[in-house]
Parts: structure tokens; sequence; C-alpha cells
């Protein structure tokens, strides 16, 4: 792999990294409802399901995955499934005043709850398995050593989504200070939640490539 063709990927996936998505709304609205500092762990959640995705893809999982007949459907409805609950449950949330100071929220959701939320909410999408199947795979040189050129790839991918994950959870910390009003916060919640539900049913049409 060359540098010019390192720095083309690098490109595209700052791009595609950076558009708004399942992972990014989710790292918003988290940042929202707990603050940055523990919305760290959703984002330590959703990066290792990318990480898992292309680490897959190095050792050709997911190429058999979009091979075998009926398993990609599966996995595309499933996704599907749990980001419309997703939706439901921010748009029925109860609302109350506004108790995040400071990045901490008064609450029960631990550090686990909140990464495992993560780690499903990026592993549910199916998106990220045409990714790792078709995008990832063309930037790799078959002439030379494969496993260093897949290490600096999805190095490359998780630096750029970490880069976002930033960027979003300090937008979300700043938006929280407009939230302060329930009126506003369920008013959020339920744009949040028709977003979540319209990701959900935009993936539908998400197919593998012929």
């Amino acid at each position: 792999m060359t540098i010019h063709t390192w720095l083309l990927f690098l490109g595209a996936t700052f791009l595609l990294a950076g558009t708004p998505g399942p992972n990014m709304l989710h790292i918003l609205s988290r940042s929202v409802e707990l603050g940055l500092r523990r919305t760290t762990m959703a984002m330590l959640g959703c990066a290792s399901a990318l990480i898992l995705m292309l680490i897959a893809s190095a050792v050709g999982l997911t190429a058999l995955l979009l091979a075998l007949p009926g398993v990609f459907d599966t996995l595309r409805y499933a996704g599907v499934a749990y980001l419309i609950f997703l939706g439901v449950k921010a748009w029925r949330a109860e609302v109350a005043p506004s108790n995040v100071m400071d990045g901490q929220i008064v609450g029960s959701v631990s550090a686990l709850q909140v990464f495992r939320v993560g780690f499903t909410v990026g592993i549910s999408n199916p998106k990220l398995l045409l990714f790792a199947a078709a995008f990832l795979p063309q930037f790799v040189d078959p002439s030379q050593p494969q496993a260093p050129q897949f290490a600096i790839l999805v190095a490359t991918c998780a630096v750029a989504e970490s880069f976002w994950y930033f960027v979003y959870a300090l937008g979300g910390r700043s938006l929280s200070r407009c939230l302060t009003r329930p009126v506003t916060k369920r008013w959020f919640n339920r744009v949040t939640g028709g977003i979540f539900v319209g990701f959900g049913l935009a993936l539908l049409r998400a197919k593998p490539a012929a």
C-alpha cells in the first residue's frame, strides 16, 4: 500500500465517519444525557464494534457472512429492529428537569451498560458489514503482506471515527445547556427517537453488492 493509497483511504474514511448516522446520533444523545466524561464508554462501545468488524474483514469472515444465503438479511432485520427500538424508547422517555452537572448524572446507569448499548448500536448497523467486506479490501495491495496493511487501515478508521465521536460528544455537551427545561428535552428526545426510527427504516434498503 502506497502513501497515495493511504491518503485516499484516510480522506474517504474521514468523510464517511463524520456523516451523521446511528453511532454519531447515539454519541450525541448520550452526551446530552450523561455528560461528556461518561459518554466515553459509549464511544468505546461503538469503536469496539467498528474494530471488531474490520478485523473480521481482515480474516475474511465478513465476506463469508455475505456469501451465506439469508445471513445478511437476518443481520439487517435485527439491526433495523434494534434501531427502531431505541427510537421508540427515546420517544417515550420520561423527562425531568436536567440533572447533568459538570459531566455527572444522578442515576444508576453503569459504565458497563453505557458501553454495552454503544457496542450494540455499532454492531447492529449492517452498513458496517458492507463497509468492512467491500470497501476496506479495495485499499489492500495483494502483492504485499496483507496483515500490516489491514492493521494500518483499521487504525486509521479507529482514529477518524474517534475524532468524530468527540466532535459529536462536545456538540451534545453544548446542546445540554439548552435542554434544561423538560418541554425542550421532551422535543429533543422525540426528534432523536424519530431519527433513530428513520435510520432503521432506511437500513431496510441496505443490500450487499452484487
